[in-house]
């Protein structure tokens, strides 16, 4: 076996699958943690059976109350099996801390797809630009079908209430930018504010991802054209505002560029000359295969650029913490300031 990783106790994890899984349990157990998460913390565990395991829990610090949910994670995949919408197969939740799992908080189990992650400049040097292009639009496709199916349907309409989520949203966020925030950060003081005063009426209401993006997808390149094997991270899905989950989506077509103004490494593979669509692109993608008018999006996008500046300002804390695991940390706080003037900036546009 590997030595303990932060947050798992490797021999106590393999003692608990064979106690309670003993058709998982294979031969010796390792595990490694996965790039990418900035939230949540993913490990791949080798030696069950048939294949891979994939372990989700939450970060070691500073874990906010409305925040790494296993529970709603684990039940989003567990509706979506079977849909349109391609998740990773579960396996089992502990929705408890339980020192006899070698794991000290909740976390699930879901089975190991194989596939691609793009996410960071180089990932994606397997595809041609031409195939950059069809694989974004291609994320929109299961977005658009995410969105089209009925809460209900799959056991998932208590998942979250539609009346007031925008209100609801901008509180929240408020809230864990509130618990999160290392500096001063006006912008972002006047962002929360300006969104609280000029709330929107909701058009469409259904499932959303909540982090819906590139790298929270597996790709499939056993094929012609690039598919979509898996979706990713549904630790914020809920029942809301389809156009929140589609411009926080369209935003990180736009965070390279942002990342670029102010000299910062690019954070996404979505890079400008890549062969991608831009974001005003994917909109009108997602308008034609939805089937729904999208009008102006003006707050929504300000709405977006709060979300992922407060989602970002949680990380940095964990960093300057030592709490977070893998590298690419160290200058995730450097993108909360340029997000907050976009915000504003947005937000400005519609005024």
């Amino acid at each position: 076996m590997t030595a303990a990783l932060p947050g798992l106790d490797l021999p106590a994890l393999g003692a608990w699958l064979r106690r309670t899984h003993p058709a998982l349990a294979g031969g010796d157990l390792s595990a490694h943690v996965l790039a990418g998460g900035r939230s949540n913390l993913t490990y791949r565990l080798d030696g069950t059976r048939p294949g891979p395991l994939v372990l989700r829990r939450p970060p070691l610090a500073h874990v906010q109350a409305t925040a790494h949910d296993m529970r709603r994670e684990y039940r989003a995949i567990s509706g979506l099996a079977g849909t349109a919408v391609p998740v990773p197969p579960a396996v089992d939740l502990v929705p408890e801390a339980d020192p006899e799992t070698g794991v000290d908080a909740p976390f699930f189990l879901m089975r190991h797809v194989e596939g691609t992650v793009v996410r960071a400049p180089g990932d994606d040097a397997g595809l041609s630009p031409e195939q950059r292009r069809s694989v974004s639009f291609a994320l929109i496709d299961v977005l658009a079908a995410l969105h089209a199916l009925d809460p209900a349907e799959v056991g998932l309409a208590d998942l979250g209430r539609p009346d007031g989520y925008l209100a609801r949203q901008v509180a929240r966020w408020t809230t864990q930018y509130a618990g999160s925030r290392t500096r001063e950060l006006p912008d972002l003081d006047a962002l929360a504010a300006g969104l609280a005063q000029r709330v929107p009426a909701t058009v469409a209401t259904g499932l959303l991802h909540g982090d819906f993006r590139l790298d929270n997808a597996i790709l499939a390149l056993d094929g012609e054209e690039p598919r979509i094997a898996a979706v990713l991270d549904w630790e914020m899905a809920t029942v809301g505002d389809l156009d929140a989950d589609l411009t926080l989506c369209t935003l990180y077509w736009r965070l390279g560029a942002i990342a670029s103004d102010v000299g910062l490494p690019a954070a996404t593979a979505v890079v400008p000359g890549a062969g991608y669509p831009d974001a005003d692109e994917l909109v009108d993608h997602y308008s034609r295969v939805s089937g729904r008018r999208i009008g102006d999006l003006g707050w929504y996008d300000a709405f977006a650029a709060f979300k992922l500046a407060v989602i970002l300002e949680g990380v940095h804390r964990r960093f300057l913490q030592g709490a977070t695991v893998g590298a690419g940390f160290d200058s995730i706080g450097a993108l909360v300031p340029p997000l907050a003037a976009l915000g504003r900036g947005r937000l400005a546009e519609g005024a």
